[in-house]
């Protein structure tokens, strides 16, 4: 393992799942949707060009289950050209030095996530006490030291653009995280959000082992900033996407995007702000 690149001494194998731990689902034409225990990852290209990028690195201990899904998708000995971080929480990232290891790859994150990936800052730790069920009460096992990746991330361009991944520009949609970014192609209006809105209770331990579906905010023990969060989801709705695949929850397209939504938008502070929690600061907007 490079010297430079560590996880936060926190970090271990977090025994979390749902019916759709292992599986993948084409949203797209060139996006592809896997499921790694509670969270998704994407990879975005076509796979008759083997051209693609990996869109977040899955939890701790998943690196070999990406690459094989990778290689079978594209072929094998199969690399993306870049890992495209949303954001960094230890979700997101759980497999990614090890990945780099293995592609050699570089990634991208935007500038104020850069601080959580470097070593240099701890997120704020999980709120236990957030109004939500079992998955908030076990939040406190949850890592939250910073990861350090070295020179291998790289801040996202100014400009919107993505590298390797062209048609999409990242939107800056905080709350959840400082720098969290969501991806959008304007051709077809496909949105990856990453965890700005999920499409599952993600604070409850029985709807995240069913997948149960409802236009949900953030994860409520992880996130830090509601009011700044709800600008975000507006902000998303606003480019009616077509097709949304989230960080958490089933890809969601058409009618029930729209409406679910403009809903979330307009109601976000009784459907997502909890009543309570040390990061709740009065639910007013």
């Amino acid at each position: 393992m490079d010297k430079e690149m560590s996880y936060g001494s926190d970090y271990k194998y977090i025994p979390a799942t749902s019916i759709g731990s292992g599986v993948g689902r084409n949203v797209l034409a060139d996006l592809y949707c896997h499921t790694i225990q509670i969270v998704n990852i994407c990879l975005v290209g076509n796979p008759e060009t083997k051209e693609f990028v990996l869109v977040d690195a899955g939890m701790p201990g998943s690196a070999a289950e990406i690459i094989s899904v990778t290689e079978e998708r594209f072929g094998t000995d199969c690399r993306p050209k870049a890992i495209i971080l949303t954001h960094g929480h230890f979700d997101h990232v759980g497999a990614i030095i090890e990945l780099v290891e293995h592609w050699q790859i570089p990634v991208y994150a935007h500038e104020m996530e850069l601080p959580f990936l470097t070593g240099e800052k701890s997120y704020p730790e999980p709120d236990s006490t957030v109004e939500g069920g079992m998955v908030a009460k076990m939040s406190p096992l949850f890592p939250n030291e910073p990861i350090n990746l070295g020179n291998h991330v790289n801040q996202l361009p100014h400009d919107g653009s993505i590298p390797h991944l062209p048609g999409y520009k990242w939107i800056h949609t905080p709350g959840h995280s400082p720098g969290h970014v969501s991806f959008f192609r304007e051709e077809d209006r496909a949105l990856i959000v990453g965890d700005a809105f999920v499409t599952v209770k993600q604070d409850s331990l029985y709807k995240v082992l069913t997948q149960q579906q409802e236009m949900n905010g953030p994860p409520r023990y992880l996130t830090t900033d509601w009011q700044t969060a709800w600008k975000s989801v507006k902000k998303l709705e606003a480019l009616n996407p077509s097709v949304a695949v989230t960080g958490h929850g089933l890809p969601i397209s058409g009618e029930p995007l729209t409406t679910g939504l403009r809903k979330l938008a307009n109601e976000f502070d009784r459907i997502a702000i909890p009543d309570y929690g040390k990061y709740v600061d009065g639910n007013l907007h």
